[in-house]
């Protein structure tokens, strides 16, 4: 249910963002705002975690960089409301009045902190501020904008890509939790890998057991050893959309490669080929492709918006093929060009409507 009211809550609320792309280039004009103090609160991960934390935070130091300011993190001693809500306090206590927040773990720490510090301004990625588990009473003040991704966009042309590289074989899914936002991954995956049967001449088969959720984002041990047991059984792709944990599946894939033996990674939410290399010179990798939400982009362009006086406070903005807020990076070294010019052709027809991909499981695996 959380996924259906989230989108649907979504879908009659316009975009307007200053948005172009993951790793588009933008013209950064002076400001006379002053000095901005930027702060992040980490989510269970670290903010080296290769994925969600770790995009989000290049974004904003990327920013720092462009705008000359200073970003601080911090990481919350537990992972619980209260612990977050703390981090919050400590920051705005120090000054920091733009607070970007990654997953929907803060949905309820925003929902109380927007009202309570109307001085600060917010940003949380992946959610929507809300109090408890009531999505009925979802409420996006002026001082805060929520953003969310078609994570289901990204899936699906992971999932074609990948079918149409390999041709045959078994695919599996390592998922993280098991919410909204990593399961449209998954679902689109598999919608990804039908499409792809289906049209374009390959013969990727699935299992349910190759389709798992570990539970954690932080269990790097756990996603090796899941991998493990899948490599074992045959799978030859693994969509990794798991946090620390997909660092683990690529640990084995890694390994396994090096063993000779021909495995791959898909990794998640930034371009994780440079977290796969298994050569001494660094350029061969496992990861086949990534499938990219663009947290790093979409937390500079919140910076940036501050910065030029047009902060689009009170709106909830989702990021999907259609505004470049999803997609396959834009150089996938382990891809052939006729795959890459596959891709290129299947999002103009996304883009057109043409092809559509569902947010929801039905006739899926889990």
């Amino acid at each position: 249910m959380y996924g259906r009211r989230l989108w649907l809550f979504l879908a009659i609320l316009g975009l307007s963002i200053l948005f172009v792309g993951c790793s588009g280039t933008q013209e950064t004009k002076a400001s006379t705002a002053g000095s901005l103090m930027v702060g992040m609160i980490t989510d269970a991960g670290t903010i080296d975690d290769r994925s969600f934390n770790q995009g989000t935070w290049e974004g904003i130091v990327k920013a720092g960089t462009d705008f000359n300011f200073k970003p601080k993190y911090l990481r919350p001693s537990g992972s619980t409301t209260a612990d977050y809500d703390k981090e919050i306090a400590n920051l705005h206590d120090a000054g920091y009045r733009l607070l970007i927040t990654p997953g929907f773990k803060f949905e309820n720490s925003i929902y109380a902190a927007q009202e309570k510090y109307q001085d600060t301004k917010f940003v949380i990625l992946d959610g929507v501020p809300h109090p408890g588990n009531d999505y009925s009473k979802v409420k996006v003040e002026q001082n805060t904008v929520a953003i969310n991704f078609a994570e289901h966009e990204s899936g699906f042309l992971a999932g074609v890509a990948a079918a149409l590289q390999i041709k045959t074989g078994e695919f599996g899914f390592i998922g993280g939790m098991e919410i909204p936002s990593v399961q449209r991954f998954n679902w689109g995956f598999q919608q990804g890998i039908k499409y792809a049967n289906a049209n374009l001449g390959t013969q990727i088969s699935v299992k349910t057991e190759n389709f798992i959720y570990q539970g954690t984002f932080h269990d790097v041990a756990a996603g090796q050893q899941l991998a493990a047991q899948m490599y074992d059984r045959g799978v030859n792709v693994i969509f990794a959309a798991a946090g620390s944990v997909g660092i683990g599946v690529i640990n084995e894939a890694v390994a396994r490669t090096k063993g000779g033996q021909a495995v791959w990674v898909i990794g998640v939410d930034v371009d994780q080929y440079a977290q796969g290399y298994y050569d001494e010179g660094k350029t061969k990798s496992v990861i086949l492709s990534s499938a990219m939400k663009c947290v790093n982009q979409a937390a500079y362009d919140m910076v940036k918006s501050v910065k030029e006086g047009n902060f689009p406070g009170g709106k909830t903005l989702i990021f999907n093929v259609k505004n470049d807020g999803i997609g396959l990076p834009a150089k996938n070294l382990n891809l052939k060009e006729e795959v890459t010019s596959k891709i290129k052709e299947i999002v103009a027809s996304m883009k057109e409507g043409k092809i559509t991909v569902a947010d929801k499981g039905e006739g899926l695996l889990r």
